[in-house]
């Protein structure tokens, strides 16, 4: 066996994440036939089938999929190695990103990156909007952002936000016309508007408590959507009750254009948290970030 190429590794790497050589070739910024050539010669040098093609897709073979989880780790540490060496640079280098919800993004996150990314115009944030729980690690993420009762064991965890709850909201002219709900129970008699956990693949269950006593209610509507800010349009529009981060709705409520419902029974949950594989914290441009986002309430 030829001495292997490296950069041939790193687009078979790529190309076996997005399992397609068309969408490979344009995050490389080659033509798909140079691409195609340099895993066949990857192939034929190394005298093993790595990759199945067919019309629709690309997958690895048994062979490929053992080479993908022997490359992907050494190549991630040679990765922040070489970025690691911008600590000798006057100031942090790099691209850093992130997963997150659009709740967490809006309450927390932005807030506090607006004004460190103006004093550090060379540090990159790709913020990626997605209520799914991703592996940061496989799919090339520094660090995600979650709810604390939801962070990996095997992850680095740091307090980002406040604990925070969800508030039952609708209306006035809906109330007026379908009554106040005076307990959970009393949901499956409304018209609300539902949330879908993605990464779940089903609708969200209301969580609710009072006294220690803890109640799930799924409710159902005409409306399901899978981001908070679209459900309170939709309540403040009448299409039913909404349960969505109390920080978001509070000046509608002020206003008057929303009215919360069973505020008793919504508990507080355990605020947003940064996480991320422990090899991520010794980079200088990650640091800038964890020291940005961390929560000093």
């Amino acid at each position: 066996m030829g001495k292997t190429d490296f950069n041939q590794l790193i687009w078979f790497r790529i190309v076996a994440e997005e399992k397609s050589f068309t969408k490979a070739a344009a995050r490389i910024g080659v033509a798909q036939s140079t691409l195609s050539y340099a895993i066949r010669q990857l192939e034929t040098n190394m005298g093993i089938r790595l990759l199945t093609r067919t019309t629709r897709n690309v997958a690895t073979t048994p062979a490929g999929e053992r080479l993908l989880q022997t490359i992907t780790p050494r190549m991630a540490e040679i990765e922040d190695e070489i970025a690691a060496l911008s600590a000798f640079r006057d100031t942090p280098t790099g691209t850093i990103r992130l997963t997150l919800s659009d709740h967490a993004l809006e309450s927390v996150v932005w807030p506090k990156l607006k004004p460190v990314l103006k004093a550090y115009p060379d540090i990159n944030v790709e913020l990626i909007l997605d209520s799914t729980f991703r592996n940061i690690v496989e799919e090339g993420f520094d660090a995600g952002v979650r709810l604390g009762e939801s962070v990996e064991k095997d992850m680095i965890a740091m307090r980002i936000g406040p604990d925070w709850r969800l508030v039952a909201v609708a209306s006035p002219d809906y109330l007026a016309e379908h009554g106040i709900p005076e307990h959970p129970q009393d949901l499956v008699r409304h018209c609300c508007i539902n949330m879908r956990h993605e990464s779940a693949g089903g609708l969200y269950a209301w969580e609710f408590e009072k006294d220690r006593q803890e109640l799930r209610v799924r409710v159902s509507g005409q409306l399901t959507f899978n981001n908070s800010y679209a459900m309170i349009d939709a309540a403040m529009n009448g299409y039913g009750i909404a349960y969505v981060p109390e920080n978001i709705v509070e000046r509608h409520i002020a206003s008057g254009k929303l009215v919360q419902v069973l505020d008793d029974w919504s508990p507080f949950f355990d605020g947003y948290f940064l996480y991320y594989p422990s090899r991520r914290q010794h980079l200088p441009a990650f640091k800038v970030i964890v020291d940005a986002l961390r929560h000093r309430g």
